[in-house]
């Protein structure tokens, strides 16, 4: 289980000449009853891991789409622990991993070890906690290692070769390549640059290496791609969910399934 799942979902999908696809979805919106059939719906549209994001007072990384994803998921009482357990309750009956995107915060007043614990137990495989930085990862990498739960780690472009080859080395699961300088939304194109920030990425990291942030359109999976081991995809999957437009998320999926492209 747990990075070990990820590792031999990922690996499946390149090993098939595809590109790996990674939904986001807000747990909650919409209500929690809809989440296992959300999910249900992401696997069997061919989504290679799914990851989930729980709502939060103050998300730092989220652009406008997803902060309001998750104050409706708020306003309809979602908790990280009513998640948990709505996961439990559905685990038997899915395959895909499962990802939580989660703000330190709330791991640490729900408790370390006993998140740690929790996640194993709902079948969650990996964490993303973009708001802690790898100088105080240490409060949570021993209980997540104990319940063999990856800590996926975020990589920017800001960020100095010296930081983004200790991010490579240490990530488990994939290496979540951020490709814009600010926060997750849709946006009509990329900054110059982005082709080689993604190869280099892939030159430091023997984990694959998925670029997220403002992937909006079939050509932007396609293209980001090319550089790239595939694509996270958040703001236009809550809106398609929100909006009730399950062919947009297909298309989307099916872009990756049908990149046929080889890493310039």
């Amino acid at each position: 289980m747990g990075k070990k799942r990820i590792d031999e979902a990922i690996q499946g999908v390149l090993q098939q000449g595809n590109k790996v696809f990674v939904p986001y979805i807000m747990a909650g919106d919409g209500g929690l009853e809809k989440l296992a059939d959300q999910i249900s719906f992401l696997e069997k549209s061919g989504a290679t891991v799914v990851e989930l994001g729980i709502p939060f007072s103050d998300p730092v990384a989220d652009g406008p789409t997803i902060q309001e994803a998750g104050i409706r998921a708020l306003s309809n009482g979602t908790t990280l622990e009513k998640v948990l357990d709505t996961l439990k309750g559905s685990k038997a009956s899915r395959s895909i991993p499962i990802v939580l995107m989660t703000y330190f915060n709330l791991i640490f007043v729900y408790g370390v070890e006993r998140f740690a614990e929790e996640c194993e137990a709902a079948g969650v495989d990996g964490v993303i906690i973009p708001d802690l930085p790898l100088e105080e990862e240490e409060l949570v990498v021993p209980a997540l290692s104990k319940h063999e739960i990856a800590l996926i780690r975020l990589a920017a472009p800001t960020s100095p070769r010296s930081r983004l080859e200790e991010i490579a080395k240490r990530t488990e699961g994939f290496l979540y390549a951020v490709t814009v300088k600010g926060t997750t939304g849709a946006r009509s194109e990329y900054e110059e640059g982005v082709a080689g920030y993604l190869k280099e990425l892939k030159s430091l990291s023997s984990a694959p290496v998925l670029a997220g942030f403002g992937v909006s359109t079939p050509e932007h999976v396609q293209s980001l791609s090319r550089h790239c081991d595939g694509v996270i995809v958040g703001s236009k999957i809550v809106r398609a969910l929100a909006d009730e437009k399950p062919d947009d998320i297909k298309e989307l999926i099916n872009a990756a399934k049908h990149a046929d492209v080889k890493m310039a």
